[in-house]
């Protein structure tokens, strides 16, 4: 099948004024205010990608070397049979370009090695409210078990919540105002493509976004160490119709005012002399402990 009808371009100057969603990757402070501002985010990855366009996402371009143009041939065949031209919100009107460079040339871009194979900037699609989401979850019957992310910096945890969220059945992802994007590179590869699967938006304020959940149903609970902490065994064993599980940025875990604002302060069970765990780890035992028999 022949590409043409793609619009490839194949690249030499990393300088190229067409590239530019793809300058500077690797710088985390650019890219987190650039990429929200200009209405996109980058994937990265053929399985990424490919989950990106499954979920009706729409690409501004794609950026590979010549060798993965093939792996991704009958996605961007499909792609551009249903939209001839990027005519999303923000697009350019023109047909959606494939740019193909030398690994050389795509490190000069990028600023790191692309092991990956392909990138793809792709339109941000707009959050939802809070209302919104949780109505919207389970097919429209309403959530009952979301997750709650504050103020999380690394974009790794981020992304291995999500995936976690997605393997043990959380409905939905709720996170502040400062907490780090799950549409950020490196947190939508850690997800593998699941921040596209499960539902997501963020509160505009903080702690009072709890409010809105308490209002719509649900029991807030904080994972924290804290006196009056109880166990997660004793959520599990007396489950609320509807659970938020609130989980703090790492280091430091919840802020004060998060956790006063919450109905239980709950902890996991340990041994060892262990009292904590990462946050996505922590996730995990949370999710799975919790999920919907």
């Amino acid at each position: 099948m022949s590409p043409e009808p793609w619009s490839v371009v194949h690249v030499t100057d990393p300088q190229d004024e067409r590239l530019a969603d793809y300058v500077r990757l690797t710088d985390v402070a650019l890219r987190a205010k650039h990429e929200p501002e200009k209405g996109l985010y980058i994937a990265e990855s053929s399985t990424v990608i490919r989950r990106a366009l499954a979920a009706g996402h729409r690409p501004r371009s794609f950026l590979m070397a010549e060798r993965w143009l093939a792996d991704l041939t009958d996605d961007i065949a499909d792609l551009t049979a249903r939209y001839p031209v990027d005519d999303a919100p923000g697009g350019t009107g023109e047909p959606v370009a494939v740019f193909v460079a030398e690994p050389d040339v795509l490190e000069a871009i990028t600023g790191f090695h692309l092991h990956r194979g392909a990138l793809a900037a792709m339109h941000r699609p707009p959050l939802p409210t809070v209302h919104e989401l949780l109505s919207g979850a389970r097919g429209g019957t309403g959530a009952r078990r979301v997750a709650v992310l504050e103020d999380l910096v690394d974009h790794t945890n981020v992304g291995a919540v999500f995936r976690s969220a997605a393997a043990l059945g959380v409905d939905a992802v709720l996170v502040s105002p400062r907490c780090s994007d799950p549409l950020y590179r490196r947190s939508v590869r850690v997800s593998m493509g699941t921040v596209f699967q499960v539902p997501w938006t963020r509160f505009a304020t903080w702690p009072g976004g709890l409010d809105t959940l308490r209002a719509d149903g649900f029991t807030v609970a904080a994972l924290a160490l804290a006196d009056d902490a109880v166990s997660l065994d004793d959520v599990v064993a007396e489950p609320p119709e509807r659970l938020a599980l609130v989980l703090g940025t790492e280091g430091h875990g919840l802020s004060r005012s998060a956790v006063e604002a919450a109905d239980r302060v709950v902890k996991i069970p340990m041994a060892g002399g262990v009292d904590s765990l990462n946050v996505a780890a922590a996730s995990a035992v949370a999710f799975w402990a919790t999920r919907v028999k």
